[in-house]
C-alpha cells in the first residue's frame, strides 16, 4: 500500500498507508487529516484543494475542465494545486507528498 505525507501549514507532517484506488480526499478523511471536501468529492468545490509536491505532480494524468474551473476559485492557488478528489492513490504514487493550504474556500459558507 502507497505511502501519503501531508504537510500541514504550521510545518508539521503526518505519514499514512492507504489502499490503492481511493482518493486523496478519502485518504485524509479516513486519518483525521484536515481536508474540507465540503461537496463530498462531486467536483463542486474547491474545499480539497491541495498543493502536489513537483516530483510527483508530473505523474498525475492532466485535471479536467471541471477540475480546473474548481481550482480557479481555490485559495492559494500554485502550478501544481489539484484537488484530492480527483487524485486516485496508485502504487506509483507511493510518497506522494502533499502540502495543504493555510485556508480554504468554502463558496456554500463564505457567500462570496
Amino acid at each position: 500500500m502507497p505511502k501519503v505525507i501531508f504537510k500541514y501549514p504550521n510545518g508539521d507532517v503526518k505519514e499514512v498507508i492507504a489502499p490503492e484506488g481511493i482518493s486523496i480526499l478519502e485518504v485524509a478523511h479516513q486519518n483525521k487529516v484536515p481536508l474540507e471536501g465540503a461537496c463530498e468529492g462531486s467536483l463542486a468545490c474547491s474545499t480539497c484543494h491541495v498543493i502536489v509536491d513537483e516530483k510527483y505532480f508530473h505523474m498525475l494524468g492532466e485535471p479536467t475542465e471541471d477540475e480546473e474551473d474548481m481550482l480557479d476559485l481555490a485559495f492559494g492557488l500554485t502550478h501544481t494545486s489539484r484537488l484530492g478528489c480527483q487524485i486516485i492513490l496508485t502504487d506509483e504514487l507511493d510518497g506522494i507528498t502533499l502540502t495543504l493550504p493555510e485556508a480554504t474556500r468554502n463558496m456554500m459558507v463564505d457567500k462570496s
